[in-house]
This record gives C-alpha cells, sequence and structure tokens, in this order.
C-alpha cells in the first residue's frame, strides 16, 4: 500500500539562492536494543530534564560570543497571500495526518504550506519488527514509557500541532512541554507525567490514532546526491561557502523526516543510505493552515504559541527565547517581513560585514520573520536537536520544520508578544 504525505524538506536544489535578492538589513546512535527495553518512567524523565539542563548550561557561553554579533537576514521577502492562499479544510472527519487512502482529498488543500512541501512516498509493506512494535504501542494499556511507547506520544503530539521538536522516542523536556501545551489547548489539567485523560485525548480520534507512525521510504537520488558542506566555526570562513548546506546525507534526511540523527541510524542500522535503498522513517504528518494571527514567546517554558484569528491556541512548537547574555525584547511587536532561505549578515568589529549565504546551516536556517524590533525575528536553526538546550541571541529559534510550518500561515502584521 502506498500512501501520500506532504513534508518539509530543505530545498537545496541548485541555483535557490541565487533567486534571493536584498531587501532588509539584517549522540552517540542510538542502540536499537534500547527500543525494546522498559524503563522506568520517572527515573527517565528525570535523567533527561537533568540532561538538558547540563547541556543548556555548556552551551550558553560558547554559542553567545559570535551569534551576538549576528543581525538581520537579508533575501527576498515572501508576500502574504493571506486567505485567499490559506486553505481550510472542511472534512471535519479528516485527521492531520494523510498517511491513509481516505486522506487523499486533503493533499489539494494544503494551502499555502504547499509551496515548501513536497508530496512524499510512503509504503507500510514490510515493516520492520521494531516500526510494527512502536506502531503497535499503547500507552493507555501498557502504562510504560520504553522507546517504542515514547515515539508514539511523541507521533501523537506533533499530529495534534504540539511539536516536540526532533523525534527520538523519549521522555524529555521538549515532549513534556509538548504534552503541556496539548494539556492547555485542550482545557485538560496541566501535569509534568502522562496521566490518561491526556491519553484518552490524545486517541480520540481513531483514524488519527491509527496512522502508522513509522513507515517505509525508499530513498531517491534527490534524498542522496545533494551538495553538502563542512561548516567551520568563523563567520568569515563561513561567508566564503556556496551555501550552507547539510554536512551529511543523514544530516538531510533526518531533518527531512523531523528526527534526531541518532535515532534514523539506529532504526536502519544495516542501511548505506544509498539511492533505492528502504528505510524506516518517522511520519511527520501535516502542518497547521489555518492563518496564524498571534503567538507568544514564552521565555519561563521556552515555547512558541500560536493562536488563529479567534483566539484559539491552535499550535505550539520548542524554542530557544534569547540568552543570559543577549535577552530576548520583552512587550509587544508584529511580523515586519516573511524570508525563505535568507542570507546573514554578519558584522564585524570594525564594522564590516560579512554575508553568510543561505542554506539549512546558516545561523537563522531556512527561515527569517522579522519582527518591528528591528534584528530581532522568529527562525529557523542550524541545529535543530538542541532547540530548547542551547542560546539565542534575543530571537525565537525553531527547529527548521517549525519555522517552515509557521512561515507558511503566519500572517503580515501578526502580534508576536514575548512574556
Amino acid at each position: 500500500m502506498y500512501v501520500n504525505t506532504p513534508l518539509y524538506h530543505a530545498l537545496m536544489a541548485a541555483g535557490l539562492s541565487a533567486l534571493l535578492l536584498a531587501s532588509q538589513s539584517s549522540h552517540a546512535e542510538d542502540s536499537i536494543k534500547q527500543m525494546l527495553m522498559n524503563a522506568n518512567s520517572s527515573a527517565k524523565a528525570s535523567k533527561q530534564v537533568a540532561a538538558d539542563s547540563a547541556v543548556k548550561d555548556a552551551n550558553s557561553s560558547a554559542k553567545t560570543s559570535e551569534l551576538s554579533a549576528l543581525v538581520e537576514p537579508t533575501a527576498k521577502p515572501i508576500a502574504d497571500k493571506k486567505a485567499s492562499s490559506v486553505a481550510k479544510t472542511e472534512d471535519s472527519d479528516i485527521s492531520p495526518v494523510t498517511t491513509a487512502p481516505y486522506q487523499a482529498a486533503r493533499l489539494t488543500k494544503s494551502g499555502v504550506n504547499s509551496r515548501f512541501l513536497p508530496t512524499i512516498t510512503f509504503t507500510t509493506d514490510n515493516l520492520s519488527a521494531v516500526a510494527k512494535q512502536v506502531n503497535a504501542a499503547d500507552w493507555g494499556k501498557s502504562k510504560t514509557l520504553d522507546r517504542a511507547t515514547g515515539t508514539k506520544i511523541q507521533a501523537l503530539l506533533n499530529w495534534h500541532q504540539s511539536g516536540v521538536g526532533a523525534v527520538d522516542g523519549y521522555w524529555g523536556k521538549n515532549t513534556q512541554k509538548a504534552m503541556q501545551a496539548f494539556q492547555k489547548a485542550r482545557n485538560l489539567k496541566v501535569t509534568n507525567e502522562l496521566n490518561d485523560e491526556t491519553w484518552k485525548a490524545l486517541t480520540q480520534d481513531s483514524k488519527l490514532a491509527a496512522q502508522p507512525v513509522l513507515a517505509n521510504y525508499k530513498l531517491t537520488d534527490n534524498d542522496v546526491f545533494i551538495k553538502t558542506a563542512t561548516i567551520p566555526e568563523s563567520a568569515e570562513e563561513k561567508s566564503k561557502l556556496e551555501g550552507m548546506h547539510y554536512q551529511s546525507v543523514i544530516e538531510g534526511l533526518a531533518e527531512k523526516f523531523h528526527m534526531s540523527q541518532g535515532y534514523l541510524k539506529a532504526l536502519n542500522p544495516n542501511s548505506s543510505f544509498k539511492s533505492g535503498d528502504i528505510i524506516t522513517v518517522y511520519n511527520t504528518g501535516n502542518p497547521i493552515n489555518t492563518p496564524v494571527t498571534r503567538v507568544v514567546a514564552d521565555k519561563t517554558t521556552q515555547t512558541l504559541y500560536a493562536y488563529d484569528d479567534k483566539d484559539n491556541l491552535i499550535a505550539s512548537y520548542p524554542t530557544t527565547v534569547g540568552s543570559t547574555a543577549t535577552p530576548s525584547p520583552s512587550g509587544t511587536h508584529t511580523v515586519s517581513v516573511k524570508v525563505h532561505e535568507p542570507n546573514y549578515t554578519f558584522t564585524k568589529d570594525d564594522g564590516s560585514k560579512l554575508i553568510i549565504p543561505p542554506g539549512p546551516n546558516n545561523p537563522v536556517g531556512l527561515v527569517w520573520i522579522g519582527l518591528s524590533k528591528p534584528s530581532y525575528g522568529i527562525h529557523g536553526s542550524p541545529d535543530p536537536e538542541r532547540i530548547s538546550r542551547q542560546a539565542s541571541a534575543g530571537c525565537v529559534r525553531l527547529t527548521n520544520w517549525d519555522a517552515l510550518a509557521l512561515l507558511g500561515v503566519i500572517q503580515d502584521g501578526a502580534t508576536v508578544e514575548f512574556k
């Protein structure tokens, strides 16, 4: 059985960066055996939270020194076609995940996000034993948080537009935050651990809950014959590159399927990741297509909340909001420009400027959503696995795929609140 799903893909085909014009200043590989072992949920949560905190503390000062000198990107802004290009589905019985035949009609209603998302062909034939275990996982019956169940939970949260960041199957900081945003959106009691009430809400849509979390995907030439680059440390050396491309095929694939690189490799221990190989990947589902008119960047929870014009919470994304050295602004601002695949201008101590070329490993990733407050914005990240665990230069940093999702629906002039 073959099925189609719109997915985010870093559109790094040759020549794209040439279209950009100046317009504004600006893990060690996881063992697959871990998947099959039950883990004590509270112990794992405690260990992960402690690890997250340690990583964040260790990397904050290292990242801040260079990023604090970066100013706004430059590129051709994207025109906002508003409601005419943001389609809303009228099929109330269609779930957010397009991995079954009854979902096919939704592909024609993908709205403005279709500009950034290709249609990918998956198969659910001959799934691996691990993929079958993940797809059949049921926390409601097992009450365990092994890696299979953790992957299922992360998928359900993502499919309900409560983003968990890079899918890795573990109950960590970002998954907990996503669950709490989901609870908030549905007026449930906000908790630190998954409970029966929340699981029931996550699986209430039986069609959604039945979607395959892991599926097979056949690699194509376009997946593996991509431009790659070794990314240097200094801004001056970065400015000399043709593009801030992925550093490896694995990095590109992990980002395409919204996974950690370690988990992608663990699920495919025997793959050489060559064209024609069939690999096991996470089914990312669809992004939101409802226009976003207000977002709230919460510095305490390190979460970006997105609201529609009726002030309904319709999506949340894990984020890095500022740092001690370069805090985010306060108050309310508005969206003034939207850029896909931006350049980045780096100002040296002597006042001279360097242009860092576009690409997924650009300091602002694949997206720049500039605010009315100069030099501040919402943007992507060259290191999606460290979202919420790193410092930013005062801006709101998302994974590239979450930034692309938001880029497709956030309206010109939308309100951006910092709290």
